[in-house]
């Protein structure tokens, strides 16, 4: 047996010791664990920012990119936000574990009544990027949502994952009277323990996929050929519209918004101008894009228009920028070409903003704002485990706590 299958193993074990009683837990102990983890974020900094540093040195070594490393980097506000989220993720409501359905006809009465509750999922896995604050993020969204985990990070990040796992999740969990057991950390660089991760069904039977979008489909495609499911939060790359009718004001502070990190998911990627209002509104909108010292890429274009620039070691500092002839035409654009993540159109035309909006099928849709808004935190107030884009039923958009459970029907007597 691989060392890495021995180190999955033996983390899905313990997970699924601590599962049964981590799914009785009540909500005050959970929350009590999560408040722990925030106090510990601030108490612990300097440790944590030590271990980080590390592991940005080597990275920084070993040619990652600028995108890259911003994702890797923590620092004291980082730690701060990461802190203040989980204490809002703490005071945030449970969903009601049983929610009335409707009354059935039979039983002894007569009436039967139906209900459908939420179960744990009992162990979830994930495996992510080389980014610090999501081994926080997804421990707590575990934790909240009643849910032992096995979590697997990239390589450049595991010093600082394994320091977030040792001097924080595991210490609060303990804190609060549950087993620290509960949330573990595989502590392997070894691409094949991502593999691994995705092969134990029995241990671990659904797992959360985040990363670049080939090595994602190449892991969904292992776990599915392994009976194990998953969410995948892989493509990304957010959409901006300029209509004709576009404020240019609006316009630049969107896109300058929309650049303030290079290395997230749903920052612009790809700028479409209305062909009708190109001479006008191209110049503004290049300035407002090297004022963030970011290269437009005019026509005609090296690569397709929906490439994400974010994952392009080397050109991260680059958003696509195309002509699009109306509102209808720029969402089937964004529809087509891109992931589907999100996309927004600015206007000050009501009926175009309509057009876009009915047209545009992604996860997000904005009109007037910036697709940095789709993030877990921002729009619903908590961390998220990543965005899912697939175009199926079940969790779409950011997932939180509340998308981690599996629907069980309980039909009892009236």
């Amino acid at each position: 047996m691989s060392d890495a299958r021995k180190a999955v193993i033996a983390c899905g074990e313990a997970a699924q010791s601590a599962a049964a009683s981590l799914a009785q837990a009540p909500d005050e102990q959970i929350n009590q664990a999560l408040r722990a983890m925030a106090t510990l974020l601030g108490r612990r900094a300097p440790e944590l920012i030590s271990a980080n540093a590390a592991d940005m040195a080597d990275g920084a070594a070993s040619g990652l990119g600028r995108g890259l490393l911003d994702r890797l980097r923590l620092d004291g506000t980082r730690i701060q936000d990461m802190a203040t989220q989980i204490g809002l993720l703490a005071g945030a409501p449970f969903p009601a574990e049983l929610t009335p359905v409707r009354e059935l006809p039979g039983g002894p009465s007569g009436v039967l009544r139906l209900a459908e509750r939420r179960v744990p999922v009992g162990v979830i896995g994930a495996n992510f990027e080389a980014r610090p604050n999501v081994t926080v993020d997804i421990a707590s969204q575990l934790l909240k949502s009643r849910n032992a985990g096995v979590l697997r990070t990239g390589g450049a990040a595991l010093r600082s994952a394994a320091a977030l796992a040792d001097r924080v999740i595991a210490p609060a969990v303990e804190q609060a009277g549950l087993d620290p057991g509960a949330v573990q950390l595989v502590r392997s660089a070894d691409r094949a323990a991502a593999v691994e991760l995705v092969r134990q069904g029995s241990l671990i039977p659904l797992v959360i996929l985040r990363g670049s979008g080939e090595t994602t489909r190449r892991l969904a495609a292992e776990a599915a050929s392994c009976g194990v499911r998953t969410l995948a939060h892989a493509d990304g790359g957010g959409v901006l519209y300029l209509d004709r009718a576009a404020d240019p004001a609006l316009a630049a502070e969107l896109i300058t918004a929309s650049l303030d990190r290079l290395g997230v998911c749903n920052r612009l990627n790809l700028l479409l101008i209305d062909s009708a209002a190109w001479p006008e509104l191209l110049g503004p909108a290049v300035d407002a894009i090297r004022a963030r010292e970011v290269t437009p890429l005019l026509p005609p274009h090296a690569r397709p228009l929906g490439h994400e620039w974010a994952l392009d070691t080397g050109h991260e500092a680059s958003v696509t920028v195309a002509p699009a002839d109306g509102p209808a035409a720029a969402a089937g654009l964004a529809n087509s070409v891109t992931s589907g993540l999100a996309a927004s159109i600015v206007t000050a035309d009501p009926a175009a903003a309509q057009e876009f909006l009915s047209a545009y099928r992604g996860t997000g849709a904005f009109w007037n704002a910036s697709t940095r808004l789709l993030d877990g935190f921002k729009l619903r107030g908590v961390p998220e485990t990543g965005i899912n884009v697939d175009h199926v039923p079940g969790p779409r958009g950011p997932v939180t706590f509340h998308d981690l459970c599996l629907r069980q029907y309980v039909v009892t007597p009236g």
